[in-house]
């Protein structure tokens, strides 16, 4: 890291994280002091929304995500689960202020983007 006396957070969605998640294990053994926070809504979310907004079919974006807390505990990081929107922020803090290497596993819903991206951002945006 270039300023590795500095705590760094990592935000991914889930489907990018599993795609190079055993970096934990370097992290981890180089005992680093980062925090993965993980935007987790069991499928590649931004392709399937892309996808939707081509007229494409949603085919093959959904899959089973292992327990990303016992997946970080089990190369001897600190796992975190947020069980609902106000445990967050206090989540973060103590990620941010412990040493070690922290993974915040954090449920998502993307079912409001396309109304809010694609239509109420458009109807305020005509408006000015």
């Amino acid at each position: 890291l270039v300023h590795p006396d500095r705590k760094v957070m990592a935000i991914c969605g889930d489907g990018g994280f599993m795609m190079n998640s055993q970096e934990l294990e370097t992290a981890v053994r180089l005992k680093m002091n980062i925090v993965v926070l993980i935007l987790n809504d069991s499928s590649y979310g931004m392709i399937r929304w892309k996808q939707a907004n081509m007229g494409l079919k949603d085919w093959g974006l959904e899959y089973g995500n292992p327990d990303f807390v016992k997946y970080v505990e089990a190369y001897g990081g600190i796992g975190h689960r947020v069980g609902s929107a106000e445990e967050l922020p206090g989540i973060i803090e103590t990620a941010l202020t412990e040493p070690g290497v922290h993974l915040i596993d954090c449920p998502v819903d993307y079912a409001e983007n396309d109304q809010i991206l694609n239509i109420d951002i458009k109807k305020r945006s005509a408006a000015i």
